[in-house]
């Protein structure tokens, strides 16, 4: 092993067991956010599975680092040795490669373990959340959308409310390009992609504001896409949603319907909905139902809101959005639809009869 390799063995191991500890119990506010009081379990649960990742990663670092700088000294070339000095002629080593393959291999397979449990706690919650919302990312802002509130919200002139103690999902996409959706005090880090809705899940356990960011480049404003995100308790923020449902109802912009023309919503069916609807019977899915007779299917009577299929109704949903037992259908936003494609649309729909 050389000279004074035990020694160094012996320093490293103190080295490892001190850097160890300071990850296990120090403060890490200024690498985590939030840190030493966790606002969500599953802030919490990532936390943990980052100092789990810190404290091993740092171990190898230290071993392996720490061996080559004493290989490199203990092994050196003397100057009193010929230039074509050869070092000690070690070749292969079973038991050596053994243990450095099998090692690494058990330590992955942990890591993988925990971190599948803490993605599944984000994707797949026990239980139904109490408050489903969408987040859509624009250039350069984010649009908060709550059921019954006709109309988005957008930052940074407002901010994203949820209430603390309750089970939250998130349904993030977004209307023009590639966004990154990020509550760094949560450690939620969801990707808005155009025509693709992401689920995340959460509890919030603290109330506070906190920071939104947008952290993938989305444009020359990228670094103003800013948001805040507010934890109420439950009847600060039930009041913040009735009064947000009024401003909402009397600011809601009234789209004319009489005047959508049937062949511009056919093109634009094909265009922004033939890939998530069929032509055919409401069974006949791809991601969503098929809408052929949409206003006159006897077996199926009413819109997926329950409400009766009017071209009002059809129209809402088109603006709104839908989420519930069938999926989620992002709103007017995420799939860019002006208000002559709603009426275009609605139009062409009523027509398949």
């Amino acid at each position: 092993m050389g000279p004074g390799f035990w020694l160094v063995t012996v320093l490293l191991t103190i080295i490892n067991i001190a850097v160890s500890l300071y990850f296990l119990y120090a403060p890490l506010d200024y690498l985590l956010p939030s840190a030493s009081a966790p606002i969500s379990e599953t802030a919490s649960n990532i936390d943990g599975l980052m100092k789990f990742m810190l404290v091993f990663g740092m171990s190898i670092t230290i071993y392996v680092i720490g061996y080559v700088l004493y290989f490199v000294i203990a092994f050196r070339r003397r100057a009193d040795e010929p230039i074509e000095t050869v070092g000690i002629p070690i070749h292969d080593s079973p038991k050596l490669e053994f243990w450095w393959t099998i090692l690494p291999t058990i330590l992955l397979v942990v890591l993988m373990y925990f971190s599948i449990v803490v993605w599944k706690q984000v994707q797949f919650p026990i239980g139904s959340a109490n408050l489903t919302m969408e987040v859509v990312a624009h250039q350069f802002n984010f649009e908060f959308r709550y059921p019954g509130v006709s109309q988005g919200i957008y930052s940074p002139q407002a901010s994203m409310h949820i209430p603390v103690g309750k089970s939250v999902k998130i349904l993030v996409t977004s209307g023009d390009v590639i966004h990154q959706y990020w509550v760094p005090a949560f450690r939620l880090k969801v990707a808005a992609v155009p025509g693709t809705v992401t689920e995340v899940n959460f509890s919030p356990t603290k109330t506070g504001t906190y920071d939104i960011v947008c952290s993938e480049y989305c444009g020359a404003n990228h670094s103003v896409m800013q948001a805040k995100l507010v934890v109420d308790e439950p009847k600060a923020f039930d009041a913040w949603l009735a009064q947000t449902k009024v401003a909402a109802a009397k600011a809601a912009p009234t789209i004319a319907l009489t005047g959508g023309d049937v062949n511009d919503g056919k093109a634009t069916f094909a265009a922004k909905c033939s890939a998530c609807h069929a032509l055919g019977a409401f069974e006949q899915k791809i991601v969503g139902p098929g809408l052929l007779h949409l206003t006159d299917d006897p077996n199926h009577p009413k819109l997926v809101t329950d409400k009766e299929p009017t071209p009002e109704n059809i129209a809402s949903i088109l603006i709104n959005g839908y989420n519930g037992p069938l999926g989620a259908m992002p709103n007017r936003a995420a799939n860019g639809l002006a208000d002559k494609d709603i009426a275009d649309l609605v139009a062409y729909l009523v027509s398949l009869k």
